[in-house]
């Protein structure tokens, strides 16, 4: 089960290739969605803030999905707004085990992205009603909608919704885990998989001698810098640029002042795999807590090490020295030094690709995804037996 947002991101992405590697084993696969794009009136929108606490008719919609369909497993990966966890009741009361997909910090914080005013922000995580966020407006800028998240919240932890009707929650790391964990949600009740990219087969040999950022062009995405390195840096890689967003209209101003930066704005997925193919290494400067980094192990995917900011999920996806480097949140002067240090020994670098590879082939690729999420399916199942069997036996 899945809300759509209004603009297509990558829990949409890890969705679809879910389903697909899915079906690919032998298995029948049905996406029941809601569109946020449906939400489009001042009256639409407060309808739908009601109704992310309870919808009724969401509920009426998964049990009648659930009737026809007949499924082993009902997996959501977003319920909000217009789901909400009245699907849970829906798979409770038909007796379908439920696993949960955790794509962002929504349980932790209604902003969903622990990230305020373009700052770490955590001041929600460990409290039963998110009154913070509320001052702050962190859900759409509004105070009322995020009221209305934040009583979802603190609703359905008081209803023990998360804790009773969720059989397995997914995170795709330890430091996403770590987060839940302090917001309340069983430990024993989540698992770690991280999510996959397609494997073409197809290596880089970073003969393009280019440094590359890829990703969208936000304050919290860390281009400001990213920027401020490449001006210390003399000119010695060539930085490419590929994405688009709020930030770049810093762009035409540090092209004045940097000679070697090439920005593309908006590029292909395919023509992306390509850059990452020639780029001597990737850079994700982001000062904020990614829920994961798709980037990254795409970039390990055709062999590519990655530069990252020394937090949160991102610095658990790239081993120091390793696979890549870590360097300071915001601290252009230390990304600095560690661009010049892996231009400076190339050798280094041949070998760092080779493991790069290594550890997409160990983790990240569809196979391995497959297995994982299979085990956690068995899981959950496993343990709504256990409930229905210590049910019958009261």
């Amino acid at each position: 089960m899945h809300n759509y947002y209004q603009h297509s991101g990558g829990e949409t992405v890890v969705l679809e290739r879910e389903k697909a590697v899915l079906e690919e084993h032998g298995q029948e696969v049905r996406i029941v969605a809601t569109h946020s794009n449906q939400i489009t009136s001042m009256l639409s929108k407060v309808a739908a803030a009601a109704k992310s606490i309870y919808s009724p008719s969401a509920r009426r919609m998964a049990e009648a999905e659930i009737s026809a369909f007949k499924p082993d497993i009902v997996h959501v990966h977003n319920f909000l707004p217009l789901l909400s966890p009245s699907v849970y009741y829906a798979c409770h009361s038909a007796g379908v085990p439920v696993v949960q997909s955790i794509h962002n910090y929504r349980q932790v914080c209604p902003g969903g992205q622990l990230l305020r005013s373009g700052r770490v922000c955590e001041l929600c995580v460990k409290k039963r009603f998110a009154w913070p966020g509320i001052v702050h407006a962190c859900y759409k800028g509004s105070t009322a909608a995020t009221a209305t998240v934040a009583a979802m919240l603190s609703i359905h932890h008081a209803l023990g919704t998360w804790e009773k009707l969720v059989d397995v929650y997914i995170a795709p790391c330890d430091f996403v885990r770590q987060k839940l964990i302090e917001g309340g949600v069983p430990p024993l009740k989540i698992e770690i998989k991280p999510h996959f990219v397609d494997d073409d087969g197809c290596v880089g040999d970073g003969k393009g001698g280019y440094a590359l950022f890829a990703g969208r062009l936000s304050p919290e995405k860390g281009v400001d810098t990213l920027l401020a390195s490449w001006e210390e840096l003399d000119n010695i890689i060539p930085l490419i640029i590929a994405g688009d967003g709020s930030s770049a209209a810093l762009l035409s101003d540090a092209q004045a002042k940097i000679q070697n930066l090439k920005c593309l704005g908006w590029v292909p997925h395919e023509s992306v795999r390509d850059l990452m193919r020639g780029a001597a290494f990737l850079i994700v400067p982001s000062k904020w807590y990614e829920a994961f980094g798709l980037v990254i192990i795409e970039a390990f995917s055709v062999g590519t090490p990655v530069i990252v900011s020394a937090f949160g999920a991102i610095q658990e996806l790239v081993c120091d020295a390793i696979t890549g480097w870590h360097f300071q949140p915001g601290d252009a002067r230390d990304l600095v030094a560690k661009v010049k240090w892996a231009v400076s020994h190339p050798e280094y670098l041949r070998e760092m690709r080779v493991r790069a590879r290594a550890e997409f082939e160990a983790k990240y690729t569809p196979e391995r995804n497959y297995e994982l999420l299979m085990r956690i399916y068995q899981r959950a199942c496993a343990a709504k037996s256990h409930m229905v069997h210590v049910g019958s036996a009261r």
